[in-house]
């Protein structure tokens, strides 16, 4: 996922991502302990695009205030 398509998502699209990549991350954990995770560059993938949406969201919030 791109920043600039990051950027044009509304703060409640943003949160719904967010969840759906809590959700993602959370199945790879149990993928990656059972052994049974194939596409291991996914996990730094999701990890990056959760740090992404927040980093974006918190920015949004704060010109919100401003």
């Amino acid at each position: 996922m791109k920043a600039a398509d990051v950027r044009a998502m509304s703060v409640d699209q943003l949160n719904d991502e967010l969840a759906k990549l809590k959700k993602e991350q959370f199945n790879l954990r149990f993928q990656g302990a059972t052994g049974q995770l194939e596409k291991t560059s996914r996990v730094r993938q999701i990890r990056r695009d959760v740090a992404r949406i927040k980093t974006i969201a918190r920015q949004k919030a704060a010109e919100a205030k401003a």
